[in-house]
């Protein structure tokens, strides 16, 4: 791996421990990158920040995955922190539905946590028919209304001894997986397992479920009928091909309205956009090299906002487009 500054954590992100120093700022700050772009740096001093959900309001939430924080927090319109909503242990994923109940995918004691709008948090699930939860990653609900979960298919402390990513990290055993939860009846079944490192997980504009391989940088794709989820299709692949050693690969994936899939590639530190047909066609650097999730601003923007964990912030960038409708649980039609 590349030698940086600090000390890395899960999947080459890096954090300081209990002595960072976590500042503030409410004044946006502007940074030319390399391709001339003029990125926004929205909020800062977040501790290994990932899973940005934007709110009614106008405001933000984010998980913060840093040892000392474990939590998920408010973020102001603005990009001032705001507050911490709940102390999870290692949250990794959000998803908001209609009635403001948060859904976490917790990796530290693993499980799908539910904190709800006056702030209880539940402890929903654990298991898929006894078959303990490893990893949870990522969340997105369906048009059916059923909530999708990644899990990466092994234990973080096994994946990052000591919070650092093991050195056979791409020849030791992971079996991911993607579940499909009915969140009114707690019904959970499988639907694909046997992936390299689940990770980020999206509903296209096609209304199919899309789900990531970090260790390969493959996106797959799964029609959806109902509660039918149909079998996996190679989509596409995020990476530049190297050969330095260094872990890399898709997380956090967001849809566009014209239908392009938005992907932060963290250790590459970019985020790749495909096409419909899954070709590549942009890839937009951040300022540092482990972007880990995306949102689409507020409709109208037309700017993604990217959460980055080597430097703690939430990153801006005009894009052209507005991201496509997520769904909040509530059954179509």
């Amino acid at each position: 791996m590349r030698s940086r500054q600090g000390t890395r954590n899960l999947l080459g992100k890096r954090w300081k421990g209990t002595s960072r120093k976590w500042w503030r700022t409410t004044t946006p700050l502007f940074h030319r990158s390399e391709n001339e772009r003029y990125t926004m740096i929205f909020a800062t001093g977040l501790g290994v920040p990932e899973a940005p959900v934007l709110m009614p309001d106008g405001g933000w939430l984010v998980v913060e995955m840093a040892p000392d924080r474990g939590c998920v927090t408010r973020v102001g319109s603005g990009g001032e922190i705001q507050e911490v909503l709940a102390r999870t242990g290692r949250p990794n994923g959000l998803a908001v539905d209609a009635g403001g109940n948060i859904w976490i995918a917790e990796s530290k004691e693993p499980s799908l946590l539910k904190l709800s709008a006056d702030g209880v948090v539940e402890t929903f699930l654990t298991t898929c028919n006894g078959d303990p939860f490893l990893f949870p990653n990522d969340l997105a609900f369906g048009p059916d209304g059923a909530l999708f979960l990644t899990d990466s298919g092994i234990l973080f402390d096994d994946f990052a001894p000591g919070g650092a990513v093991r050195p056979d990290w791409n020849d030791v055993a992971v079996d991911g997986r993607v579940y499909r939860i009915d969140v009114e009846s707690k019904e959970i079944t499988h639907v694909d397992a046997g992936i390299r490192f689940t990770n980020g997980v999206a509903i296209g504009c096609d209304g199919m479920l899309y789900a990531n391989e970090t260790l390969t940088g493959n996106i797959f794709r799964y029609s959806l009928d109902g509660d039918h989820v149909g079998p996996r299709e190679l989509f596409g692949n995020v990476l530049i091909p190297a050969d330095d050693g260094s872990i890399r690969g898709p997380d956090g994936m967001k849809f566009a309205a014209n239908g392009d899939l938005y992907v932060t590639v963290f250790g590459q530190g970019d985020v790749t956009v495909l096409e419909t047909d899954g070709q590549v066609v942009n890839r937009i650097p951040t300022e540092g090299s482990f972007p880990t999730n995306l949102a689409f601003g507020p409709a109208g923007s037309q700017k993604i906002y990217v959460t980055e964990d080597e430097v703690g912030t939430i990153e801006v960038f005009e894009v052209g487009v507005d991201g496509a409708a997520l769904y909040d649980g509530t059954p179509l039609g």
